[in-house]
């Protein structure tokens, strides 16, 4: 499938941003957008590229490039401990609950980072190559710009028990994100609401929905927030007893576009999954308020998202002599951390 000539602008203008930004930055933060402007200047062109080239035949790679930063962020921090692989240090965070069958696009990441390495070798790490990849992915579907701070370093070990705790479960009480959230360092309210926008792209398995159309809470019956036309809707998609794999939109109209009408959706009781949905049906919410202006105003929501990103994205992160310049993304540097892995060089081109 070709690239159309809408989206090879909408391309062309979120690498042309990432690179003018480059320019443009004068912070003196730690992490600041401009980290790679003398060092590999050409690092949003090259991972603009390999995104641009999987979307023409993966829709869904944008939203599960999103979702593997949030899933790195949430779990101590951005500091890429979700691509490592299993090692005799530590377990994989792959094989966590709320990664194990449903986490993808490794192999692009893996992509990624080996052309960064040909062009900038041993400069950019992979916590740094997701933060630019999740920017773009949201800019290529339609959805905001932000300034992508830089400069992270990647961490020496994964979090398999952390990553069962730490990231939001798709059956969570409103209290129980707030909890999460909070854990993570980011508001419980604001951050919350403008995050979980996220999802008004990609898809859900129907095994993180069955539980709400048939047995909500123990009861035997759905959970009584949910449409009764999209629970039809719903039922015949996830049949109880089903296909536990068979994916859902998360937004029918748009599946694959960021825009507002997730909260829309939740408005309407059309929320995909239950964690969704109790933003705006849990009685008295002061989440409900952000879903009705969010639903009205895609600026509004544009503007909460891109603030959140910027501060999820500075969540804990290693720099300086911290961390490492993994030169694969799914092992550490075996040579300077003494650790017993294989293969410590460069991934090829999938």
């Amino acid at each position: 499938m070709g690239v159309s000539r809408s989206f090879s602008c909408r391309a062309m203008g979120a690498l042309i941003l990432g690179c003018l930004l480059l320019q443009a930055s004068t912070s003196n933060a730690q992490l600041r957008p401009d980290f790679y402007f003398r060092t590999c200047p050409g690092v949003f062109l090259i991972v603009g590229k390999v995104i641009v080239e999987e979307l023409g035949s993966d829709p869904r790679i944008a939203a599960s490039l999103l979702r593997l930063h949030f899933h790195d962020c949430f779990v101590n921090g951005c500091d890429a401990s979700v691509l490592l692989d299993n090692s005799t240090s530590f377990r994989t965070e792959k094989e966590a609950l709320p990664n194990l069958n449903s986490a993808r696009g490794f192999d692009v990441v893996d992509r990624m980072k080996a052309e960064i390495e040909r062009a900038c070798p041993r400069t950019v790490s992979c916590a740094d190559v997701l933060a630019i990849a999740a920017q773009i992915s949201v800019l290529l579907s339609g959805g905001p710009w932000w300034p992508v701070s830089l400069g992270r370093k990647d961490g020496f070990e994964a979090f398999f028990d952390l990553s069962n705790t730490a990231l939001p479960s798709p059956f969570a009480t409103l209290a129980e994100l707030k909890t999460v959230f909070s854990d993570a360092g980011l508001n419980r309210t604001s951050d919350l609401v403008a995050l979980s926008g996220a999802h008004t792209f990609g898809r859900a398995q129907c095994i993180v929905i069955t539980p709400r159309l048939y047995n909500f809470n123990g009861t035997n019956k759905p959970d009584p927030s949910i449409n009764p036309t999209f629970l039809t809707e719903l039922r015949n998609l996830c049949p109880e007893n089903g296909n536990p794999t068979v994916l859902a939109n998360f937004d029918r109209a748009t599946p694959n576009t960021f825009d507002s009408h997730y909260y829309t959706n939740l408005r309407q009781g059309k929320g995909v999954i239950q964690s969704d949905q109790e933003l705006f049906s849990t009685p008295g919410a002061d989440t409900i308020r952000l879903v009705e202006l969010y639903s009205k105003n895609t600026f509004e929501f544009f503007t909460a998202f891109s603030k959140s990103m910027v501060r999820m994205g500075k969540l804990k992160p290693l720099t300086g002599t911290q961390g490492e310049v993994r030169l694969n993304c799914r092992v550490v540097n075996s040579r300077t951390r003494g650790v017993e892995n294989e293969d410590d060089g460069v991934v090829s081109s999938i």
